[in-house]
């Protein structure tokens, strides 16, 4: 249910330039080759996800994984056809994709919200890979008042275009926290004084009867198998929006919509 100037020319679209490749993709951009890639990131743009050659060995990809090394940015394994489908380019077996917006860290953003004298409300998407969900749910917790959203750094809905515009410019200001091991940081957050609430059509507990006030974290499902079973045990209360006609469940941006607006209700 729940279920600094790197070169600019870079990234123009149809610039060629040996491994200097780039184009431009609706909704983020677009940059191919090694050697432009690792420039990229050691200039400091923010990389949203690496696609790489599976059976690549190559001296130069071993400098591209000394560069992402600690940078938190996912690098993703896949056969050369599906780099082809991408661009027809010399992209030498390697793509990366420029996110519009920085990423920031859950463990430097909950101390803040903390020394800000603030009570943290945090919404967390495991495994949420629909862009327009993802933006819908950011346009709800803009709304609302939640302070961040959490998401893991593979399996998750990226912010492109169509997730900006459907969140009506929301993740342009929200803070998304991406993390490496989300399970980690759900429990970070518990260490850190958060009551953490999964939703589950599974759970017997109506969404209405618990108590939302105090620092929080609600946990929202993949559109087709919910919430993993490492998360959901890490959560402190199941809660479950009654269904009352013929179609079993809810979209996960409705869902959310819903027990965000409950919690807003209880704060």
């Amino acid at each position: 249910m729940y279920k600094d100037n790197f070169k600019k020319n870079n990234f123009k679209r149809g610039n060629r330039g040996g491994n200097n490749n780039a184009e431009k993709e609706p909704g983020n951009k677009m940059i191919f080759g090694i050697r432009t890639i690792i420039e990229a990131i050691e200039a400091g743009h923010e990389i949203d996800k690496i696609l790489l050659k599976k059976d690549i060995q190559s001296e130069l990809s071993q400098e591209l994984f000394a560069a992402v090394k600690g940078r938190n940015i996912p690098v993703v394994r896949v056969p050369v056809e599906k780099i082809d489908r991408i661009t027809n380019k010399n992209h030498q077996g390697a793509i990366a994709f420029i996110s519009p917006v920085a990423y920031q860290r859950i463990t430097h953003l909950i101390p803040q919200l903390y020394e800000d004298a603030k009570c943290p409300f945090i919404v967390v998407l495991d495994g949420v890979t629909d862009v327009r969900n993802f933006g819908a749910i950011a346009r709800t917790c803009e709304c609302a008042g939640v302070d961040a959203i959490m998401i893991p750094q593979l399996g998750s809905a990226s912010i492109n275009a169509d997730a900006i515009k459907t969140s009506a410019g929301a993740l342009l200001s929200l803070p998304v926290c991406r993390e490496h091991n989300l399970a980690a940081m759900v429990n970070y957050l518990k260490e850190c004084g958060l009551r953490i609430f999964a939703a589950s059509e599974k759970a017997t507990q109506s969404y209405t009867e618990v108590d939302y006030s105090g620092p929080i974290a609600i946990v929202m499902g993949a559109e087709d198998v919910g919430i993993s079973p490492e998360i959901m045990e890490l959560c402190d209360e199941h809660v479950s929006i009654p269904i009352n006609g013929n179609i079993q469940s809810l979209n996960v941006s409705v869902a959310a919509g819903v027990l965000i607006y409950e919690a807003v209700k209880g704060r």
